[in-house]
């Protein structure tokens, strides 16, 4: 079985994605500073988490060639 992410999660990584199409790619660490700065999230462990998603959001909406991209 698959990890189970809330709504809440889900809710908060498409709003990011969709007001920032540009900022967000498939590093989780890039992610991670993003959404403490946009956001006003004070648990680290919903911030990974939202982090996380948004990466992987990202990998599937641009591909895998987004962080390849950056890291040259």
């Amino acid at each position: 079985m698959g990890k189970v992410r809330t709504e809440q999660v889900k809710r908060i990584a498409r709003e990011l994605l969709d007001r920032y199409p540009s900022k967000f790619s498939a590093d989780f660490e890039k992610n991670k500073k993003l959404v403490n700065d946009y956001t006003n999230i004070s648990s680290i462990k919903l911030r990974n988490k939202v982090a996380g998603y948004t990466a992987r959001l990202a990998a599937a909406m641009y591909g895998p060639e987004v962080q390849e991209s950056e890291e040259e």
